[in-house]
């Protein structure tokens, strides 16, 4: 497991050095790309995380329902119809006495056809609002121009917006015009020598012969990616947010890459 691999090495050190107060770690594909169980949740939460969002991996692995039954700081997306296990949102009190929420959506576009997310966060915000005006928002969705809409339907309501889904970090990390945080993708932690976590050789296979192949995660070029927010802490509206990857990739020679595999 890569990407626990990863997270482990790096998360407790980027905690320190930005004096994160709250942590949120997408876990969805931990377990060699498909889902989480109790185990892998329990080490994230060690590493220093607050909640752990998911996507729509998480249902290919049984293990992630009890879990999700069990433990209400481990969310699936909340648009998915009620009768599924698992909560959308929660409100999360620090030691300190202060709260934070986190709400998980999944968009629509070249996805399972679920329930709307636009008015799934319309019904659940005035509940969290109650609570705490420091509202995140994990938007797990294909298209970039739904995460985008729903950013702009979200402006002012919530801290920040955030995408994952895809795998690579954009570069449009922006606050928008009424004090919403945003980035379309906050980006994989895992193996960057590979196709978005798969070993290179069978997503190859994969679409030079269009049949399925077991997925195998790859092992090399580790890096781990993510988002810094800084929120005010009374108005909810976002100061700063700061794009992560380590080891960076802002610049890159070819003689850093090493010789071709054999």
């Amino acid at each position: 497991m890569a990407g626990l691999e990863t997270l482990t090495a790096y998360l407790p050190d980027l905690i320190a050095e930005y004096k994160s107060d709250f942590v949120i770690v997408n876990g969805e594909n931990i377990v060699n790309g498909k889902g989480l169980s109790e185990k892998e949740a329990d080490v994230i939460f060690g590493l220093g995380a607050h909640v752990i969002t998911t996507g729509n991996h998480v249902w290919e692995n049984w293990k992630a329902r009890p879990l999700l039954s069990k433990n209400p700081k481990v969310l699936r997306p909340l648009n998915y119809p009620s009768n599924n296990p698992g909560n959308g949102s929660v409100v999360v009190e620090l030691p300190d006495g202060r709260k934070a929420a986190v709400l998980h959506l999944q968009g629509r576009v070249f996805m399972q056809p679920i329930d709307c997310p636009f008015r799934a966060a319309e019904k659940a915000l005035p509940r969290l609002q109650a609570e705490t005006n420091i509202i995140f928002v994990d938007m797990h969705a294909e298209a970039t121009a739904e995460k985008m809409a729903l950013a702009n339907f979200l402006d002012g309501k919530v801290s920040a917006l955030v995408g994952t889904h895809t795998h690579v970090q954009t570069a449009d990390a922006r606050i928008m015009p009424r004090g919403t945080a945003y980035l379309t993708d906050a980006g994989m932690t895992g193996p960057y020598e590979s196709v978005l976590g798969m070993r290179t050789d069978i997503a190859l296979r994969r679409f030079l012969l269009q049949t399925p192949h077991k997925y195998e995660s790859a092992t090399n070029d580790l890096r781990i990616c993510g988002v810094h927010v800084e929120v005010d802490e009374q108005s909810g509206a976002a100061l700063e947010i700061e794009t992560i990857m380590r080891p960076e990739m802002t610049r890159v020679r070819a003689a850093d890459a090493g010789p071709p595999p054999a």
